[in-house]
């Protein structure tokens, strides 16, 4: 059973996202507000997809105040874990948000809160799970002996 992290402060939303996720889904969840929890989750390969709250306040890694954008840049800056999708989730749903969000954090897809489309949810969080698992088993083959690299 492929595993989400969902980070989300709002507890309303974490509820939302765990009942679409887990009961219709039937992903295992696991929801935090903590940069190293996701970190640590996906540097031991636990996390299969991580669905990102861009506005987490007080999230603090290393010291530092971080949001949901900046953990996103370490998942995808540390080659242990960029292949790892991270679908953003986030209320700020204004015109160009979209594109600067996925541009400036390198997440995989963006999801405009709050979530009217629970079966769209799941579709676009299995195809972004299988699409990551597919393009391993290429990178695989690629470094394989007689592979193509």
């Amino acid at each position: 059973m492929p595993h989400v992290v969902v980070v989300e402060d709002d507890k309303m939303n974490a509820r939302l996202f765990d009942a679409i996720l887990r009961r219709r889904g039937g992903f295992q969840v696991t929801i935090t507000e903590d940069p190293s929890e996701v970190l640590r989750l996906a540097r031991s390969r636990a996390a299969d997809l991580v669905v990102m709250d861009v506005s987490v306040p007080n999230c603090r890694l290393d010291g530092q105040l971080v949001d949901g954008l900046e953990i996103t840049r370490r998942l995808k800056g540390d080659p242990a874990t960029a292949g790892i999708p991270v679908l953003l989730a986030t209320a700020h749903a204004m015109r160009g948000d979209r594109e600067r969000f996925l541009e400036t954090s390198r997440a995989d897809d963006y999801l405009a809160k709050p979530i009217v489309d629970q079966a769209g949810l799941i579709a676009r969080v299995t195809e972004l799970i299988q699409r990551s698992k597919d393009a391993e088993a290429a990178r695989g083959a690629a470094a394989a002996p007689g592979g193509q690299g």
